[in-house]
């Protein structure tokens, strides 16, 4: 499935704080939590393909389409990388 040359359509921040936030933000310890690199490196190294494919049909404990309906591949790998990037503020 490529994902070059498409662009996301939706905002990854505001995806987020709409959906993957419920998980993402400590209440779930195995959920990584944006920013951190610890936990977010081992998961890069699998790809996007595969990380994007995991959000998409579900894995472990990330519910398929991670409950963000309307997101696309294009809107997943922004959050991605979003959430792997972005330290939360003060």
């Amino acid at each position: 499935m490529p994902l070059c040359g498409a662009q996301a359509t939706q905002d990854p921040e505001a995806v987020y704080n709409r959906v993957c936030g419920a998980c993402h933000s400590g209440q779930l310890p195995m959920a990584p939590e944006r920013g951190d690199q610890a936990a977010w490196t081992p998961r890069l190294a699998k790809g996007m393909g595969t990380l994007v494919q995991h959000v998409t049909q579900g894995f472990k404990a990330m519910p398929p389409r991670g409950l963000c309906m309307d997101c696309s591949a294009e809107d997943y790998q922004a959050i991605i990388l979003w959430m792997s990037e972005s330290k939360p503020g003060p």
